[in-house]
């Protein structure tokens, strides 16, 4: 039998890009509720206890609730993608690339948190500089992004394109996450491996689907030798033996005049670019993704299938 996949919280904005791209596939089952018993309790509760793998596409307090429902049944797997469960240490971080183990621990992993799109950014482009004892302890690590507005869920969506609202946002691109406090930021520190928790200035742009996550560095204060070309070898070697996460080459970097966040739209890979002038003392490290891609679905899926595969 196929394995039977039920989405709590199909009709979101995630959830929907999930569905879409399950939807020719035949090698598992898709337990689904009518959107309009969507808040039948009853029925969500047995579907989430009918399935092999439940993928939470819900607020935070929803999808603890969810995760308490299926607590009668230890046979259910569990794909969270709220921020309610990232920094847990008992769930395993669904990016899976991030090391060379992590795969495996998604795989046996009963609960398993999808990463929030910009960290998946930050982290990919982190993570490895601090495994390589490159960027030191205590460094004043900025993050500096934009996000399709996809990823502000079904209200902002409504916000930006239909104009005729009372709250319609008109402004082409958005500054927001003003106290420095968003809720990414615990995620990008503990799965950064930072010692503290790093600056970062979220925003949105008038796109849909797209995001550029930036992390600029002065290598005068890294480890000491540290190049832009052996910041970039660390990267390869980091990422090496995967197909998901591609480090472009600097030949190509060097090349281009500018970066497009809609590049990946629709893709559920991610691309990593190392820029600067050779010689110089400050490189721009940017992570480039689909924010409802790698970003969010596309991860669910790929976490999906490593679970599967166990």
């Amino acid at each position: 039998m196929a394995p039977k996949i039920f989405i709590d919280g199909e009709h979101g904005t995630t959830g929907l890009q999930i569905r879409t791209r399950m939807a020719g596939r035949r090698d598992v089952e898709l337990l689904s509720i009518p959107e309009a018993e969507r808040r039948n309790a009853a029925m969500r509760e047995d579907m989430l206890n009918g399935a092999d793998i439940a993928i939470l596409c819900l607020p935070d307090d929803a999808s603890k609730e969810a995760v308490q429902m299926v607590s009668r049944n230890n046979n259910v797997r569990v794909i969270d993608t709220s921020t309610a469960f990232r920094v847990n240490p008992s769930w395993a971080y669904g990016f899976a690339e991030m090391d060379k183990e992590q795969a495996d621990k998604i795989k046996s992993a009963r609960f398993v948190a999808n990463p929030g799109c910009y960290p998946t950014g930050a982290i990919g482009l982190l993570r490895p500089l601090r495994t390589a004892g490159i960027l030191p302890d205590g460094y004043p690590v900025t993050v500096n992004a934009v996000s399709g507005y996809t990823g502000g869920g079904k209200q902002m969506i409504a916000q930006i394109e239909d104009q005729n609202r009372n709250d319609a946002i008109a402004a082409p691109h958005f500054l927001y996450g003003l106290t420095l406090t968003h809720k990414h930021v615990p995620e990008m520190k503990i799965h950064g491996l930072l010692d503290r928790a790093p600056i970062f200035s979220p925003s949105v742009g008038k796109f849909p689907q797209g995001m550029i996550v930036q992390v600029p560095l002065h290598l005068d204060d890294l480890a000491e030798g540290t190049t832009l070309e052996s910041i970039h070898a660390a990267l390869v070697a980091h990422y090496a033996g995967q197909d998901i996460v591609t480090v472009v080459p600097l030949e190509e970097s060097r090349k281009l005049p500018r970066i497009d966040a809609v590049e990946l739209a629709g893709k559920d890979t991610m691309k990593l670019f190392v820029f600067g002038t050779p010689g110089a003392s400050q490189i721009n490290l940017v992570a480039l993704l689909d924010n409802l891609g790698k970003g969010a679905s596309g991860a669910a899926v790929q976490n999906m299938d490593l679970m599967l595969a166990s």
